[in-house]
């Protein structure tokens, strides 16, 4: 399981990086985020280019991932200035069409690797046809914005009722290596970590982002150890059966809590 972190801090991204993280990811998409998440209790970064430049000079193992913004008019020059930067990977987020896929494809042309976000109800809706180009190797799907697109109360009842496993079908079926989500600390969330984990290797998952309870923790021994909890439950033994059966128990219980708390019926 790869674990990716967001962060421009060079301090913290090089502790993050001695304790274990996969994936450093700086985060440059802006472009028509603040009204997509207007009034969700989300973080919007401001990160920038020279953000790139400073974290890709502290990390020597873990790979330098950049989200630039979705296609644009400006992407040709957002993603010659990112490699140019150092970037390792890029990150392609709200695409809804191939066609979109396959331009960004093209502007890459093959420089860094490209992990493919696939976040919009358009985009989960032709995940075959995208699986299915050349070139596409790695996709994650982003529950919050999928959670949003769809219309629904919490993202994780798209893992509670089957559309991230449906999607996972497709993925695995055509040799796609993916991952879903974010996961709290171990022990932490209203929606246990541990369960959410038991899931992604259940489906197949190869990859998540840690979210920002993980900013709670105070130093790099601390999230050493963190890291260390977070290998060791996946090494474990665990009843996927049974952890399934209680992430969807709660999962439709927050649900049910955040719409009930919203006004809904």
């Amino acid at each position: 399981m790869k674990f990716i972190y967001i962060e421009v801090d060079p301090e913290r991204a090089a502790a993050v990086e001695a304790a274990g993280v996969d994936r450093v990811m700086v985060d440059l998409e802006i472009n028509g985020k603040e009204a997509r998440q207007l009034n969700m209790n989300t973080v919007i970064s401001r990160h920038t280019l020279d953000d790139v430049t400073a974290i890709c000079g502290v990390l020597s193992t873990s790979e330098l991932l950049v989200r630039v913004n979705p296609l644009f008019d400006g992407t040709k020059a957002e993603v010659d200035a990112v490699i140019a930067r150092g970037a390792d990977r890029l990150m392609l987020p709200m695409f809804t069409h191939p066609d979109e896929v396959r331009a960004f494809r093209d502007i890459v042309d093959g420089r860094v690797p490209v992990t493919y976000l696939a976040e919009t109800p358009a985009a989960l809706a032709r995940l075959p046809a995208i699986a299915a180009l050349d070139g596409v190797d790695d996709i994650l799907l982003g529950l919050n914005d999928l959670h949003l697109g769809f219309g629904l109360d919490f993202m994780f009842e798209l893992v509670a009722d089957g559309v991230i496993e449906h999607a996972a079908g497709i993925l695995r079926d055509h040799d796609v290596s993916f991952g879903f989500g974010g996961i709290a600390r171990l022990g932490h969330g209203r929606l246990p970590a541990e369960l959410v984990l038991s899931e992604h290797l259940r489906m197949g998952s190869t990859q998540t982002i840690l979210s920002r309870d993980f900013r709670q923790i105070p130093d790099q021994a601390g999230f050493v150890e963190e890291m260390k909890k977070l290998r060791a439950y996946l090494a474990g033994p665990m009843d996927h059966a049974a952890n399934q059966a209680e992430l969807v128990r709660i999962t439709r219980a927050i649900a049910d809590d955040i719409r009930a708390r919203k006004g809904g019926t």
